[in-house]
């Protein structure tokens, strides 16, 4: 496994242990999944370029 995709997986995993479905998470709202997805769009972009 290469770097970028060891830093996918754990922004994935990251991406849903953000939601706001959980009790613990249901009062932090949409900021983080939304914080999280955009550092995520990112990662794949520079993985796609081949700057990863």
């Amino acid at each position: 496994m290469t770097l970028g995709t060891i830093l996918l997986i754990v922004l994935i995993l990251l991406l849903i242990g953000a939601l706001p479905s959980w009790p613990y998470s249901r009062e932090w709202g949409y900021r983080p999944t939304g914080l999280v997805g955009v550092v995520l769009i990112v990662v794949i972009v520079l993985l796609l370029l081949g700057q990863i």
